[in-house]
């Protein structure tokens, strides 16, 4: 790959394939060079179900990207999602030696590799520990430990399980289209980074993702993840709802959809008629768009108080957990008509429908800030910040070599600088590669 600071974001989804091509720009905004996108046959609500499928999809995606940028692609970071995806929430404690040392990054190691050892069901995996916030010896509501004394340290922790068979088959379709994969992120959070500003983080905010195969829902408060769900339902069954309602074809669905859909069935008058040619000798279908918002008008509500039922179980409705920001949607199916209004209704929360534009650099191309580039567009922002952390390491290791140098010659010794520890998902996706490599 050409330049250290360029990164690719591959968003396998239920209805499209994407790959996304950006970089720094001087500013420190995202830039998109280039992007690629391919029906996707082989994923079903967010889960690869057929890899030879998936991996033509993927390679298709990536050429495309490659030819508008001419950038060659090596290694992507690709999000994960689909209905294995569960969260909970889990504390935990570690007792210190000793408590006459302050806490440090190890102490905190020590607590998040003791909840990976939680026993979860069969063919799970513990993807992400997220910690909520501390306790140490007693005293609660503590956000950063490090620096403080005490001799019992505890956490609560948003613990987010996956399976783990879903997530080697996704490695699998990158390393058999040829390339490397250099993270795994949780795709709720790569939308959440692409449309929220810091200030929304901090007041609380729900993010709603609504996909073709499935609606992911990432909550924050005070700047904090602090709840995430995959509901698996999208736009798809919308659309598969409006195909057996009005029997027609799927494309034909779609494509009404599209156009005339409208989640809120009050604003079309009776007489609105769309009239679909019929299959091959057949009379034409007359449909009213009152007839096509009341069917779509029904599933949506029906996805939205799912997500609402997620919202609340977070605890929204405890005065201190409320989400100041309300909700955000985004994803392909955030752009039906009058869908903001609805969901304000059924919700009684603020509602605004986010594009992926918060850190890319101005001027980007339009079909880059529509929401239905989000995830891409999240993840080719968490490759960077991913880079950018390995050469902040690499710079303060060779400053260390240096140094060691110099002590030789009877100098001072600067102290190694601490590394950031590893997040779970690095360890992860080392596994992933790891696995995959001995299966070859």
């Amino acid at each position: 790959m050409e330049g250290n600071n360029i990164s690719v974001g591959l968003d396998i989804g239920t209805t499209k394939i994407v790959a996304m091509i950006g970089r720094k720009n001087e500013y420190g905004k995202a830039e998109i060079l280039g992007i690629g996108k391919s029906k996707s046959l082989g994923v079903h609500r967010g889960v690869v179900n057929n890899i030879t499928q998936t991996i033509q999809s993927i390679q298709q995606a990536v050429q495309e990207a490659e030819a508008a940028s001419g950038v060659k692609i090596d290694e992507v970071t690709v999000g994960i999602a689909g209905q294995h995806i569960r969260s909970l929430q889990h504390s935990d404690y570690i007792t210190r030696d000793n408590a006459e040392l302050v806490i440090d990054e190890d102490d905190i190691d020590r607590l998040v590799n003791q909840v990976h050892k939680l026993v979860m069901l069969p063919g799970e995996e513990i993807i992400h520990v997220l910690p909520q916030d501390y306790k140490v010896d007693g005293q609660a509501e503590i956000k950063e430990p490090i620096g403080m004394y005490g001799g019992r340290l505890e956490a609560h922790f948003h613990v987010v399980v996956g399976q783990v068979s879903s997530i080697r088959n996704i490695g699998r379709c990158v390393k058999s289209a040829g390339l490397e994969l250099e993270g795994i992120t949780l795709e709720p959070l790569a939308s959440a980074n692409a449309v929220l500003s810091q200030e929304e983080k901090e007041a609380g905010v729900a993010l709603i993702d609504i996909g073709g195969g499935t609606t992911d829902l990432a909550i924050f408060r005070d700047g904090i993840i602090r709840h995430t769900a995959v509901i698996p339902f999208g736009g798809n069954v919308i659309t598969e709802d409006i195909k057996e309602g009005c029997s027609i074809i799927e494309k034909q669905a779609e494509l009404l959809k599209i156009k005339f859909g409208s989640a809120w069935p009050g604003e079309n008058k009776d007489n609105e008629i769309v009239s679909i040619p019929g299959l091959r000798g057949r009379e034409p279908k007359e449909i009213t768009l009152k007839n096509l918002s009341k069917i779509i008008h029904a599933r949506v509500v029906e996805i939205i108080e799912q997500v609402y039922v997620e919202i609340k179980n977070y605890g929204h409705e405890e005065q201190k957990k409320k989400l100041i920001a309300g909700i955000v949607l985004t994803g392909g199916g955030s752009q039906l008509k009058h869908l903001k209004q609805l969901v304000e209704y059924i919700t009684g929360m603020d509602t605004r429908v986010g594009y992926p534009n918060e850190h890319l650099a101005g001027g980007s191309d339009d079909e880059v800030t529509s929401p239905a580039f989000a995830t891409a567009v999240g993840l080719v922002m968490d490759g960077l910040r991913r880079q950018e952390k390995i050469s902040l390491e690499n710079a303060a290791e060779e400053e260390y070599n240096l140094n060691e140098g110099d002590a030789q010659n009877g100098e001072q010794v600067v102290e190694q600088p601490k590394k950031e520890r590893k997040s779970f998902l690095d360890k992860l996706t080392e596994r992933v590669k790891d696995f995959l490599d001995n299966a070859e």
